[in-house]
């Protein structure tokens, strides 16, 4: 079985929120634990979380997990910076690693299996990156091969990870994963969606 780590992108500070969205609780439990409970439920190995201006809060939240909190100083220039800070961790901490899995915060129907069915994708399709398809659009999460890591590296500031899922569709893999369209944008949001789980 291929080795996958996982990289979670934590770092932003939720303006349109009003605070870390990170930090919030979804049915009793804040977002950036749920997201780690979920890799590592599906054998993501190492887990690293990307941290910014919430790093003390953060670490706190994860204590009891086996995830490596690392800081993004350069978080404000765009969710590129903190792509490069995680996969530059990996690469300079992990040897033997195959793929990576690139998580966020805010899209709360991300779980085990989602991850697992990126990771069967990648197995029976040998592409080099398997993304989800959701509400006419492609992203996160998403898979990519080590063969990936240069470009991901490469990326600048205020670009995504979907700038390399776009340039070359074919050699990407799509899992169906409509609910990828929900996410936690504003304190409305949040409010109904944990009413909703309440229930």
């Amino acid at each position: 079985m291929a080795r996958v780590a996982a990289i979670i992108l934590a770092a932003g500070e939720s303006s349109r929120f009003g605070r870390p969205k990170q930090l919030i609780r979804l049915d009793g439990k804040p977002l950036i634990r749920r997201v780690v409970d979920e890799a590592h439920d599906a054998n993501c190995r190492p887990i690293i979380v990307v941290a910014g201006n919430s790093k003390d809060e953060i670490r706190g939240e994860l204590r009891a997990t086996n995830a490596t909190i690392i800081e993004n100083q350069n978080w404000e220039d765009g969710i590129g910076t903190s792509i490069r800070a995680g996969i530059r961790h990996l690469i300079g901490t992990e040897a033997g690693i195959e793929a990576v899995v690139l998580l966020v915060c805010d899209q709360p129907f991300v779980n085990s299996q989602t991850i697992r069915g990126l990771i069967a994708l990648y197995a029976e399709t040998k592409k080099p990156i398997v993304a989800s398809r959701y509400a006419k659009t492609i992203g996160v999460p998403a898979l990519f091969d080590r063969l990936c890591f240069s470009e991901l590296v490469a990326l600048d500031g205020d670009s995504g990870a979907k700038t390399i899922i776009s340039s070359n569709p074919a050699r990407v893999a799509e899992l169906m994963f409509p609910d990828g369209a929900i996410d936690i944008d504003t304190i409305e949001d949040w409010e109904r969606l944990d009413r909703s789980l309440g229930v």
